[in-house]
């Protein structure tokens, strides 16, 4: 096998999970359930992972797939701006990731229009010693 050297940076995605959630303000979206997709791309150093080749050595994408459903399958949020915040708060509470953009559609929001979407991202600080 070739070795192949440069920086590790993995890019995860999480495509089109599509949940069920309470959102808007007007009485038909307060007492419906709506859909929600939420996408999400989130780079971490993945070097240990590709030396160890261990689950434990990895950012576990699935936990973090569960903490979203969690958070957002069923419960109530005014703002697509809010969720989407609350949601990417979810990604950047593990350690390991160092930039993640989340973005949630809200399918039919718009009249003419497939969907309505809001994108944020973050990323981690990093700390130079003078």
């Amino acid at each position: 096998m070739a070795n192949v050297t440069g920086d590790h940076l993995a890019r995860v995605r999480i495509k089109n999970l599509l949940l069920r959630a309470y959102i808007g303000i007007k009485d038909e979206e307060i007492n419906n359930q709506q859909d929600v997709v939420i996408n999400v791309c989130l780079t971490y150093d993945a070097s240990e992972a590709i030396e160890q080749n261990e689950i434990s050595a990895a950012l576990n994408y699935r936990t973090i797939t569960k903490q979203i459903i969690g958070h957002v399958d069923g419960n109530r949020f005014a703002l697509l701006e809010r969720l989407t915040h609350e949601v990417l708060a979810i990604v950047m509470e593990h350690k390991a990731v160092n930039w993640a953009s989340v973005e949630i559609d809200k399918p039919h929001a718009l009249r003419y229009a497939e969907s309505v979407s809001v994108c944020l991202e973050a990323r981690r600080e990093t700390h130079k010693e003078l």
